[in-house]
């Protein structure tokens, strides 16, 4: 048999790098619209004044790959020759095995003292990658390393351990409800901001027709601007991104054995997403041992499939030996893939994938990691709330709400509210709530503070476009250090 000749792959690096020989071309990712993160990310790349190397990740069909060439484009507009830009996808077969140092031979060779600029799409296809990325970022001090890659919290996990004070991580998550109206062109159809820079509804009945939009193919780029996508959401989404990640990316970074059993376990995961569970009910519904559930639960996680919520008492008390959790999907798209698409009928199902939908824009906040839900069974109450935001040094609440798709409040205020009166009079440093609705948009007074009344879709956007948007505000010429 004979190896892959340095001929073969000079010319597939040629083909995956045409502005070496055309740099008048515009790179056609370069006309896609771009994520709200890409200024932040652009700034932590190009800065080379940093010895460190960039590591985008993120999961699957996000627009890493979309990015990646954006930076391309920006990085020859702004005067970095073209010929020091080089791109390697490692997933690429012909790549197979090849050190990352190598590819710094194969670029033209008139670019000798220049500052350079080398990315690695899907860099996790390379066995030890960091241990090899962090070598070049030793080796070559005018290089800026940028690499790209999926099964997020793994590849965190491996680059803390083999490149401390080298590596500098961005994630890039799922499309927010509000990107989604940005991508789609909707946004400034269906929401204006006021003199007092408040979001204003124009037509409710229309921002829920694209919440439930979103709740079906809104999380990725692609199912947003190519209808043929949108019509297939279960081939694309379900084959190109959960069933490659499940049978390829975790197999292969954790060395799992029985794939079938994960698969398994995260429809499970899927179908009741939104719900409590245990890790008993989910051994008896999957047949999976409870330390493999534990296991596989943070793969899942580390891939950006799910999230996981830890509960709180009414104190605000975690267990010692936590027993109940509830599992979220990080992009609730995933779900109408895997089983169907949720119509506007579907009022429950709607309402749990309005609470995956808005995890999914919280998880994008720095303090993601204090958020809670409260469940409780005592002799005075028995209850739940759906969030609770964790804060100070003694970790109590500082806001909490509920999360609904229903107008029953205006009806049934009382029962309705029941669970949220409870936990706020146990709690008097709580300094607001609020409640979600389907239409429902208002200021009431539970527990003698204010209540805001919001509908979902609108709070999905409001949520998504306040953290977002902090994003987008940050000057170019910042110098960004993300260090670990």
């Amino acid at each position: 048999m004979h190896p892959i000749s340095t001929a073969d792959i000079q010319a597939r690096i040629e083909r995956d790098n045409p502005w070496w020989s055309h740099p008048e071309k515009t790179i056609p990712e370069a006309l896609y619209g771009r994520r709200v993160y890409f200024k932040l990310f652009k700034t932590l790349a190009l800065n080379f004044s940093v010895k460190r190397a960039a590591i985008l990740l993120g999961p699957r069909r996000v627009g890493k790959t979309v990015m990646a060439k954006q930076l391309i484009h920006d990085a020859i507009t702004a005067g970095i020759d073209p010929h020091a830009i080089l791109y390697a996808s490692i997933d690429a077969p012909i790549y197979s095995g090849t050190p990352l140092e190598r590819f710094l031979g194969y670029m033209p060779k008139d670019i000798k003292g220049k500052n350079r600029l080398i990315i690695f799409d899907e860099i996790q296809y390379l066995k030890d990658w960091q241990r090899h990325l962090k070598d070049l970022v030793d080796t070559y001090p005018n290089v800026k390393f940028v690499a790209t890659g999926s099964a997020a919290a793994a590849l965190r996990l491996k680059s803390r351990e083999s490149g401390a004070g080298r590596f500098s991580h961005f994630m890039l998550p799922p499309l927010t409800f509000y990107e989604f109206l940005e991508f789609s062109n909707d946004d400034k159809k269906l929401i204006f901001t006021d003199s007092d820079n408040a979001y204003r509804i124009k037509d409710i009945d229309a921002l829920n027709e694209r919440f439930i939009d979103y709740l079906n193919f809104g999380g990725y780029p692609e199912a947003v601007m190519n209808p043929d996508v949108r019509r297939n959401a279960e081939q694309y989404i379900r084959s190109d991104i959960v069933d490659k990640v499940l049978l390829k990316d975790l197999p292969s970074l954790y060395g799992i054995q029985e794939i079938p059993e994960l698969n398994r376990l995260f429809s499970v995961l899927a179908y009741n997403a939104g719900n409590e569970a245990s890790l008993e009910n989910l051994a008896q519904s999957s047949g999976i041992s409870k330390p493999t559930i534990t296991k596989y639960i943070q793969y899942l996680e580390s891939a950006f499939l799910v999230i996981k919520l830890s509960t709180v008492d009414d104190n605000c008390r975690t267990l010692t030996r936590e027993r109940n959790f509830k599992i979220y999907l990080s992009n609730p798209s995933m779900r109408s893939a895997l089983f169907a698409p949720v119509k506007s009928s579907d009022t429950e199902l709607i309402g749990k994938l309005t609470e995956c939908a808005i995890f999914s824009q919280l998880q994008h906040s720095v303090d993601f990691s204090k958020l809670r839900y409260a469940r409780w069974k005592n002799r005075q109450s028995e209850g739940e709330v759906d969030v609770v935001f964790l804060g100070g040094p003694a970790q109590s609440p500082i806001w909490a709400g509920e999360v609904k798709w229903s107008d029953r409040l205006d009806s049934d205020f009382s029962r309705q509210t029941r669970s949220l009166e409870y936990f706020a009079n146990k709690h008097k440093k709580l300094r607001e709530t609020f409640f979600t609705t389907k239409t429902l948009h208002k200021t009431s007074t539970l527990a003698d503070r204010k209540m805001h009344i919001f509908p979902s879709a609108y709070y999905c956007y409001a949520v998504g476009r306040n953290i977002t948007s902090e994003l987008a505000e940050v000057p170019e010429t910042i110098a960004i250090d993300a260090s670990i």
